[in-house]
């Protein structure tokens, strides 16, 4: 935290843009969105609605972008909402779109930043549903630095269907089941129309709902903040109370390099690791890291996991929703759990100004009796979940999430696709048996390009029975949604020469996640003669966005980021 002087001004940036005689033209813009006099000495606070109509996530948040803009109006300030872009994971899964979907977390970090940048807002709330939001949003307030505040848009309610929970991944599976003649068109048409009963991100402890409790546990967030339905007053509350808080921040000086520092990311893969969370939470917190400058490496997960057990019971592998875990009393029971057992650091800053410990102190613990989330003495698991793995086939690490039901170690005979659609059609229609290894590859950030999720895939294992019988990794990545025994992120991805690319059909490989290793079993001089013959594929694309993003992009184990520029050429 920077202390204040006699300089400090709490209109840093929307000065240089409305100030002054010369700056009347600024002004007569504004007046026409609905400035007044008075509020040209107010500081300008920037509201980021990811809101759209193209997903669930997200169709509500225009609503709570007005609420965050009513509290940081009667704060003080003068708010001014503007948009970003969002996709739908789930809509475009296992089609060509999915491609667009890592992409769209570097569009909505440079959108965000952008508007920021050039409007002269002094500070920011940003308020995300869907899974990329929220790691884009962070990203740019990490790269802007002035006092800002994450929001997030809230977990779905479940469907129902006969009497048991259902979501989005129930959608998939049954896809699955119906390929295996377990349930018939009218049941799958059945679940289908209840998994997604209205607004909210997916209900799981996938994507979105791992990343709004890595952010809280960063920092940025307001306390409570990740474990809110999105339609709720509490949710319309959390809105208000962002405004409100980015004007202290302003008033403190704090901004997001005062509180995202190396023991706050360490504090969110703990959160993650007791949660149960999704693989996409590895890439996502390199990649906000990386905007902040603080060194986070795929060791780290490595080094907090050993100490850190699971504790949720959270689907996709537990028996929970999101909304169970609100209904006890969300994130921050667990948080003071983890603090009292010395694994989170208390004293770091956070947005209420407040340190972590000062947040907690009066939390209460979760109501005797419930079942979400275990004790220390009875973890779902004895360590973290989430596991790199290196090897002959993974010299820069990949990213297995073991739940602890799939067992430790796989030893099978691979099956190539050189495209998740290949390898899902091959499922779906019993040419995967017991026993095999599911090989996808060029599907890394810059082969596919995009690094699309294997929910499709890994869903369809499961929904045919064999979630426990056939292994699956890529140099993809997979949706929070997945489970069984799978392994994505593998570095070096096969378009740029990594081993994946010259596996064959028939090969052993070996995943050992007690040893934490990924291994190819065939002889070094054999791997070094198939990589000497190997030739890179030509570029799918070359013109657009997705041929932007292939010359940019850095491996998976860096964060699958744009920005990373050797100006040294």
């Amino acid at each position: 935290m920077n202390p204040r002087n006699s300089s400090f001004s709490m209109r840093p940036h929307s000065s240089e843009v409305i100030d002054g005689m010369e700056r009347a033209p600024s002004r007569a813009m504004l007046r026409a969105v609905g400035f007044k006099n008075e509020d040209f000495q107010k500081p300008q606070i920037g509201i980021a609605s990811t809101w759209g109509m193209v997903t669930p996530c997200n169709m509500h948040i225009n609503k709570l972008a007005d609420k965050a803009a009513e509290g940081a109006d009667a704060a003080g300030g003068k708010a001014v909402i503007f948009n970003t872009i969002t996709i739908s994971d789930g809509i475009s899964m296992g089609t060509e779109g999915m491609k667009y979907s890592l992409v769209s977390r570097e569009v909505i970090a440079d959108s965000v930043e952008t508007v920021m940048g050039c409007e002269g807002f002094d500070g920011l709330v940003a308020i995300g549903g869907c899974d990329k939001n929220m790691p884009g949003c962070l990203m740019a307030m990490a790269r802007l630095n002035r006092p800002s505040v994450f929001v997030y848009g809230g977990t779905i309610l479940p469907g129902c269907y006969q009497n048991k929970d259902v979501d989005i991944v129930s959608v998939f599976e049954a896809v699955g089941a119906r390929a295996n003649d377990k349930i018939n068109d009218s049941e799958l048409e059945a679940i289908e129309s209840c998994a997604i009963p209205g607004p909210g991100s997916c209900g799981g402890m996938y994507t979105a709902n791992t990343m709004a409790c890595a952010i809280e546990a960063l920092g940025m967030s307001l306390p409570n903040s990740s474990a809110q339905a999105a339609i709720s007053p509490a949710k319309e509350e959390d809105c208000m109370n962002a405004g409100r808080a980015v004007l202290e921040l302003l008033k403190k000086d704090i901004k997001p390099k005062d509180i995202l520092t190396k023991k706050a990311f360490e504090n969110a893969i703990t959160v993650v690791t007791a949660l149960g969370g999704s693989t996409n939470a590895v890439l996502h917190l390199l990649a906000i890291a990386h905007s902040v400058g603080v060194k986070l490496s795929l060791d780290d997960f490595t080094r907090i996991g050993k100490r850190v057990p699971v504790l949720a019971d959270l689907k996709p592998s537990g028996r929970f929703v999101m909304a169970a875990l609100v209904k006890i009393g969300g994130v921050t029971p667990l948080m003071k759990m983890l603090l009292d057992e010395g694994l989170l650091h208390g004293e770091c800053l956070t947005v209420t100004g407040k340190t972590v410990r000062e947040n907690l102190k009066d939390v209460a613990s979760y109501p005797a009796g419930q079942e979400v989330i275990r004790p220390f003495d009875n973890p779902i698991k004895k360590d973290g979940h989430l596991v790199i793995l290196y090897g002959n086939l993974a010299s820069k690490g990949a990213v297995a999430k073991i739940s602890g039901k799939e067992g430790q170690k796989f030893v099978g005979k691979a099956r190539v696709f050189d495209s998740e659609e290949a390898a899902l059609k091959r499922i779906l229609d019993g040419t995967i048996k017991k026993g095999d290894v599911i090989v996808i590859r060029y599907e890394g950030p810059r082969g596919g390009p995009g690094m699309r999720e294997m929910l499709s895939p890994t869903s369809a294992v499961m929904g045919k029975g064999l979630g426990k019988d056939v292994a699956l990794i890529t140099d993809g990545r997979f949706s929070g949604g997945s489970h069984g025994f799978v392994v994505g992120h593998i570095t070096p991805e096969a378009y740029v020469g990594g081993p994946l690319a010259i596996v064959k059909n028939g090969d052993q490989v070996t995943i050992d996640a007690q040893q934490r290793q990924l291994t190819l079993d065939v002889p070094a001089a054999e791997i070094k003669k198939r990589l000497k013959t190997w030739k890179q594929p030509k570029p799918r694309y070359t013109r657009g966005v997705l041929a932007k993003y292939q010359k940019l992009v850095t491996s998976a184990s860096e964060g699958a980021v744009t920005d990373l520029i050797n100006i040294n050429g």
